[in-house]
């Protein structure tokens, strides 16, 4: 029984806390409300913080003989007391999973029924030691710090099993080739009593009637919560692979719980009764991360990826439509990894990168700073995996994003206080980074042996507690130009850069009020839209502008300019020592003007062309040229060619003219590229003529082979 839809709803206060659960309470001047939903996407509550009340009534027909129901909210932003019927059932903490409730006596009691229940998500008292965890939701640069996600945001349903429920079922592929493939299972068994159960497994094709694999196993079950372990082997599988190195085959894991026959009676009238059933859809690959060099099915495979926001801030607003999109754009910008940024999102996400061969890497939904929290935060890594596991697409998990205790917020992003900050979490021990990571990883490891585990994300590689690496050059610190030599000298930094861009305005610029120009309320797009006035002051400064579209293109120029090179330097890097990327950002949750290329309506900017054209399968590229020569100069560039391709190019044909005032020079090059190679095919060495007048100098390289081919152009001048 699906329990969605209008819910009346008030704000709470000490009065009505008392009275609200009472079956009888008049709620007809409540407000309605939709479930799923948030609170805020109301206009009674468009701003408020909570907590808030939620009652709704419904009618059920008793439960038959032998029946177990149950009451399931698939998601609460952030905590919840539930009651049923003036009874108190209990408390919940954790937005992204299901909880649950034995609810067999009270719909046996009576047939009309009223479900009540009080849900806070309080906004943080101390950003530097947060008790909610929420992740980006709460605490982001990206994010309307006034927005707060509160309420029943998934869907609420009343369901029945038999004497055995269940509770829980996770299903891992730890191992897979051509040959052979393991999944391993667990489920929860809940049961009334001592019972014995048969549990039946059946795997099929997807879409298809034949059993690929079974097993049967006899279980004796103890009164309470059972946990049952078993192997399920699949012969000549078929692989499940990324988009980029074959197909996305899935599985269907049917799992049965039937009761046994009491004391081995097979005459027992209800012995094989079905009493719970789960099916989940699957994939059977196997993923190793070593070193944030990642193999699938022991093919290497650099990861070309993106940090990912919510599909919308208002997470049960967003159409399953909409959250398969964004693994279609980022599918159509070349990449293979969307990071989900700090966030555990809707499962279409997940479904659509199943099927689209996307890799995931999945945050839990820590960042910054945290207090008192690692118990909770224990629990609910054990809950993301047994939610999440069974997708084929989800690679890596991460324990925290940036674990350094940060009062982040519009005006004071790049305080000297938090600049210090900075500088001491890369290096100094913190309770955040030893402690509640620590555990983290170890829950998650334990709940999963299949994938690679990171502590925690942003803290520069070194021996106790670095892993990988967030560079904003050209935004928060130095120049655009700064990654290569960075690069050279410290190569371990290189090994996986995981954020690394700088904002633009977007095409969607209804917020923005562009006919003010210049005149905009810059203080409102600083304290809700993530404006960072102060750098574009330094990188791109509106004053310099005749117009707003003008300097719209200059900020979209410059973001493309910065993703382009730091992408080309670190595809040049391919697994020496760098095993991949991902900018900062894809897309965005709310109007913003911010790191993201794609605005709010998924309109591009110029960055995200610059992605498209930069992470395809097979580019040919140069060292950058400085930005200007003095006649006499020497040009030395090394050109080289990447692919990504699992087959050689054997007659790959590249060219290199370079211009300058009065003259040009060319180059030709020829030879074979290797399977999934980055390989050095000459040196542009040239003296800028003495005569030279002052003017632009530029290069422009091609690559063509029988298949394809590819272009790079730079520019720089003669001063």
């Amino acid at each position: 029984m699906d329990l969605g839809g209008v819910w009346q709803a008030a704000k709470s206060d000490d009065e009505l806390r008392r009275v609200m659960a009472i079956p009888d309470l008049d709620d007809s001047a409540w407000h309605a409300v939709t479930v799923p939903g948030h609170w805020r996407s109301h206009p009674e509550f468009a701003g408020d913080d909570g907590p808030v009340l939620y009652r709704r009534r419904f009618h059920a027909e008793p439960p038959a003989t032998g029946e177990r129901c149950f009451l399931t909210f698939d998601g609460i932003f952030y905590q919840g007391d539930v009651w049923l019927d003036g009874e108190y059932l209990g408390d919940t903490e954790g937005y992204f999973f299901p909880h649950t409730f034995e609810v067999t006596g009270a719909l046996a009691a009576r047939t009309d029924h009223v479900v009540a229940v009080e849900v806070a998500c309080h906004r943080p008292a101390d950003l530097k030691a947060k008790r909610n965890l929420t992740g980006v939701f709460q605490h982001w640069d990206c994010l309307d710090p006034d927005w707060n996600p509160g309420g029943i945001w998934a869907p609420v349903r009343i369901h029945s099993t038999g004497p055995v429920r269940m509770s829980a079922l996770k299903v891992l592929c730890r191992e897979a080739n051509s040959d052979r493939a393991t999944l391993d299972l667990e489920a929860t068994l809940e049961s009334i009593g001592p019972v014995d159960v048969a549990v039946r497994t059946e795997l099929r094709r997807e879409g298809e009637e034949a059993v690929v694999a079974s097993h049967r196993q006899e279980q004796a079950l103890a009164a309470g919560t059972n946990l049952v372990r078993w192997p399920l082997p699949v012969e000549r599988p078929d692989l499940w692979w990324p988009r980029a190195l074959g197909g996305q085959p899935l599985y269907e894991v049917t799992v049965e719980i039937r009761l046994g026959p009491p004391n081995g009676d097979p005459d027992v009238e209800d012995a094989g009764q079905l009493t719970d059933r789960r099916v989940v859809t699957t994939g059977l690959r196997q993923i190793q991360v070593r070193d944030f060099i990642a193999t699938v099915n022991g093919e290497r495979l650099f990861l070309k990826g993106a940090n990912c926001a919510p599909t919308g801030r208002a997470l049960a607003d967003v159409s399953p439509a909409q959250l398969a999109h964004d693994v279609t754009l980022a599918q159509d910008a070349g990449l293979d990894l969307m990071r989900i940024h700090a966030h555990i999102t809707r499962s279409e996400l997940y479904d659509a990168a199943d099927r689209q061969g996307m890799l995931i890497w999945q945050d839990l939904p820590l960042q910054w700073g945290y207090g008192q929290v690692r118990r909770q935060a224990v629990a609910q890594a054990r809950q993301a995996v047994a939610l999440l596991g069974h997708h084929p697409s989800i690679a890596l998990w991460c324990g925290h994003n940036e674990p350094i205790a940060l009062d982040l917020a519009p005006g004071n992003t790049m305080t000297p206080r938090n600049v210090a900050r900075l500088v001491a979490g890369q290096v100094l021990p913190s309770w955040n980074k030893t402690a509640l990571d620590r555990s983290i990883r170890r829950a998650l490891e334990r709940a999963d042996g299949s994938r690679e585990v990171v502590s925690h994300s942003g803290i520069l590689p070194h021996p106790a507690w670095g892993t990988d690496s967030h560079f904003y050059f050209g935004w928060y610190h130095g120049h655009e130009r700064d990654l290569p030599a960075t690069m050279a000298r410290f190569p371990v930094l290189a090994r996986f850069v995981s954020e690394f861009g700088a904002q633009a305005v977007p095409n969607g610029d209804d917020f923005i009020h562009p006919e003010r120009w210049p005149d905009l309320d810059w203080e409102n797009l600083e304290a809700h839209h993530s404006f960072q006035r102060t750098i574009f002051e330094q990188r791109v400064p509106p004053s310099s502008f005749p117009s707003f579209d003008a300097w719209r293109k200059a900020t979209q120029d410059y973001q493309a300019t910065v993703l382009r090179h730091h992408i080309e330097t670190l595809r040049r890097l391919k697994y020496r020592p760098t095993g991949g990327f991902c900018f900062f950002l894809l897309a965005d949750a709310q109007p913003a003007i911010s790191w993201s290329v794609l605005g709010h309506d998924r309109s591009p900017k110029s960055g995200y062309l610059a992605v498209a054209d930069v992470c395809a399968p097979v580019i040919i590229t140069a060292d950058r040229p400085p930005e200007s020569y003095r006649p006499g100069d020497q040009i030395d560039l090394d050109v080289h060619v990447v692919s990504d391709l699992r087959v050689p190019i054997p007659d790959a044909q590249a060219g290199a003219v370079l211009r300058w005032p009065g003259g040009e020079r060319c180059w030709r090059f020829a030879g074979e590229v290797p399977v999934d190679s980055c390989v050095r095919i000459g040196r542009l060495s040239h003296t800028v003529p003495a005569s030279t007048p002052p003017g632009e100098l530029s290069l422009d390289l091609t690559l063509r082979w029988s298949d394809g081919r590819a272009t790079r152009s730079y520019t720089s001048r003669v001063s």
